[in-house]
């Protein structure tokens, strides 16, 4: 009997191992709560949910404002790396 107990709850253990998962990496998990960071979401409260709690409106604005700036900069850089020639070819 105990024999039986003991299968049935490894059984169960084994087959409980992949509830978690839903398909998505730690990796994957990680960027969407930068990405959530980034826009602003971490600003929400329960009281202001979904909406940004009005007292961090200002903040997620100049946030959202800088992020734009950044990706902007970084495109540019890009398109002037690309751009560029290599001596020699």
């Amino acid at each position: 009997m105990k024999m039986l107990a003991l299968l049935a709850v490894s059984v169960a253990a084994l087959g409980s191992t992949n509830v978690f998962a839903q398909g998505k990496t730690r990796a994957q998990v990680y960027q969407e709560l930068i990405e959530a960071q980034q826009n602003g979401l971490n600003y929400v409260t329960d009281a202001s949910y979904p909406d940004v709690s009005p007292a961090f409106q200002g903040t997620v604005e100049y946030l959202k404002k800088q992020a734009l700036a950044n990706a902007d900069n970084a495109n540019r850089m890009a398109k002037a790396a690309s751009d560029a020639t290599v001596p020699g070819n």
